[in-house]
């Protein structure tokens, strides 16, 4: 017996949920660090070409097996690489079902961080300095605390389905993140020294553009800021309608997950400088220092520096990091409770709940042993998991799947030429671009 697919509703609706997925930690943080550390605006001007090159059809091969399959990964994947390798197929998307969770097993924690600390700043303006110290801490007790909060919001917005959970709050969370990202820029611009952070941000210095080093770091950044890989972006593709214009709809995403990079680069760096005309230190030897950890370090600092209103800003600042986390684990939860809903007939209720215990203890794991695995886990992930996986992907759509995939149909090809190119560029340039990508990241970066 069929069991009947939820699914979204609209067009929109789709965007909205697949943006947010795309769109986390990795574009409000990663991209501005990766982008003050290379360049700033020659950093851009490569992250554009590269997305464009690589990061885009990357997303298109992962939502496109979903989408024609209208099946979980696990079953989308075998069933596209029948009859040859439908055990392949189904072990690789098993294997994007240990991705997510290791994704989210990490992922939980930062974002406790970013909640712990908008939760800071709003204690410090009611005058609880102690508990506001205490939020801003780096302490195994707040993580114990936060994690777990952090994966009940994730798990009671999956426990509603795909349109009344996901859709519905993808469409409130996004507008709302946009709106905050937007505020802030709008201050930290009228700030002393913002200008500076604006310049270095925004005009190219063309003599790096051919930094290996920063190409290097660019390619990798815009394949991962649009989260593909672990199986997200192709279980949204199965709960949209077969024959809409994907293509269309892959540009969507793209676009806005690049606009809040862009504009994440523009709070950030002007804030940075802003910080440095301060006179705090962001510096040493043209690299920001404690790159990633900077933000808990010399921000808050900066934010406190400029009174009740920079207490404001910080709250608005960690709430907005703490949404963007929100809308990038949902999907990836989504993951293993689409495959245990369809192939395991386990209700909805009953596999969020499993899955989020399983994320739960996994961060655990982290948090008791921090030092040893945090750092592991994250970097087997990104720089060897997620590539491998998109390299399967295109290996997928250009060479293995043949029924019912119009990428290798002979005839559709010879009679559309645009069809052809791109089937083509799928086949034969973004395996060799991506094994270059994987190749630098993982064993020369």
């Amino acid at each position: 017996m069929s069991i009947s697919r939820d699914s979204f509703h609209s067009r929109i609706g789709f965007v909205l949920s697949a943006a947010g997925s795309a769109i986390g930690l990795g574009n409000i943080w990663g991209f501005p660090t990766n982008a003050a550390n290379n360049g700033g605006g020659a950093f851009l001007f490569v992250y554009l070409i590269v997305t464009l090159l690589l990061a885009l059809p990357a997303l298109f091969a992962e939502i496109y097996i979903g989408n024609q399959a209208q099946k979980n990964p696990v079953s989308a994947l075998g069933e596209a690489c029948a009859p040859r390798m439908p055990r392949v197929g189904r072990a690789v998307g098993k294997l994007g079902l240990c991705g997510a969770v290791m994704m989210l097993s990490f992922y939980t924690i930062v974002a406790g961080w970013m909640l712990a600390h908008a939760l800071s700043a709003i204690t410090q303006l009611t005058g609880l300095t102690e508990l506001s110290a205490w939020l801003a801490s780096d302490s195994t007790v707040r993580n114990v605390i936060f994690t777990p909060i952090f994966i009940l919001l994730g798990a009671a917005i999956i426990h509603q389905g795909v349109h009344a959970g996901i859709e519905k709050w993808s469409a409130r969370l996004m507008p709302i993140l946009l709106a905050m990202l937007i505020g802030l820029i709008v201050y930290i611009l009228q700030q002393e020294g913002a200008g500076e952070g604006l310049a270095v941000y925004l005009i190219p210095d063309f003599n790096q553009v051919t930094d290996p080093k920063l190409v290097i770091s660019a390619m990798g950044q815009a394949f991962f800021s649009l989260s593909i890989g672990v199986g997200g972006m192709m279980v949204y593709g199965s709960y949209m309608q077969k024959g809409k214009d994907l293509g269309k709809l892959v540009i969507s995403i793209g676009a806005l997950d690049t606009l809040i990079a862009f504009l994440a680069g523009l709070l950030i760096i002007p804030a940075l400088f802003v910080a440095q005309h301060a006179g705090h230190e962001i510096f040493n030897n043209d690299q920001l220092i404690g790159e990633g950890q900077l933000i808990f370090q010399i921000l808050p600092a900066l934010f406190n520096s400029m009174g009740t209103v920079g207490l404001i800003v910080a709250a608005g600042f960690f709430s907005l990091l703490s949404i963007a986390a929100l809308t990038s684990t949902i999907s990836s939860t989504e993951v293993p409770v689409s495959y245990l809903v369809e192939e395991k007939s386990l209700a909805r209720g009953k596999a969020t709940w499993l899955i989020s215990s399983i994320v739960l203890c996994c961060s655990m794991l982290l948090v008791a042993f921090f030092d040893v695995l945090f750092g592991f886990v994250i970097r087997v992930l990104t720089t060897i998991f997620q590539p491998l996986s998109c390299l399967f992907y295109f290996f997928v759509v250009g060479w293995i799947w043949n029924r019912g995939n119009k990428l290798t149909d002979k005839s559709a090809l010879d009679n559309n030429i645009y069809l052809k190119l791109w089937g083509n560029y799928l086949r034969f340039v973004c395996p060799v671009l991506l094994t270059i990508v994987f190749i630098n990241v993982a064993f020369i970066a």
